[in-house]
């Protein structure tokens, strides 16, 4: 068992000393994921904490089986920045700003964000082939579901789905 390992059963036993490691670990990379959805520090850091949260209270449910510790949080991150973004109140806070704010989201679609290297993966993302970063930057860092994927992309859902499976699976081969 490594020491992650008993980190994060600790932490399922709600220790709150593992608690402190696992958000010294991870929340920089989590605040970069949330960030990258909702464009403001302030909701990115609201969601982070969120996260950490719903991570503590729903702990028992996270099993090694099905992924890593790290997949199973940033997914929860993930989620929530997106459940944000839909939300009444986030839309409504949206509709009255600048320019500045589209001019950003304008030059962030052509590349990946620089600010997605916090979870230190960029350097795996850019080796995948075009069509696999287009797909991983809409679903993973721009927050998009697999329809509207599907229509940024031009391209029946069901190949959204089918390549976001394959590539995520190219990007596992190259980690482990």
């Amino acid at each position: 068992m490594t020491e992650l390992d008993t980190l994060v059963q600790q932490f399922q036993s709600k220790n709150q000393v593992a608690f402190k490691k696992l958000y010294e670990m991870y929340s920089d990379s989590i605040h970069g994921v949330v960030y990258n959805i909702v464009k403001d520090t302030k909701i990115a850091d609201e969601v982070m904490q969120d996260v950490f949260i719903k991570a503590w209270h729903k702990a028992e449910t996270y099993s090694s089986k099905k992924g890593r510790f790290f997949t199973w949080i940033l997914n929860i991150a993930r989620n929530a920045a997106i459940d944000v973004t839909r939300s009444k109140a986030f839309k409504q806070s949206k509709q009255n700003l600048n320019s500045d704010y589209f001019v950003d989201i304008i030059t962030s679609n052509d590349n990946l964000d620089n600010s997605t290297d916090a979870i230190g993966i960029k350097k795996f993302v850019t080796n995948l082939g075009q069509k696999c970063k287009e797909v991983i930057e809409l679903l993973y860092f721009k927050g998009f579901t697999q329809k509207e994927a599907s229509e940024e992309l031009k391209m029946p859902i069901g190949t959204v789905k089918t390549r976001n499976r394959n590539c995520i699976q190219q990007l596992r081969d190259m980690v482990l």
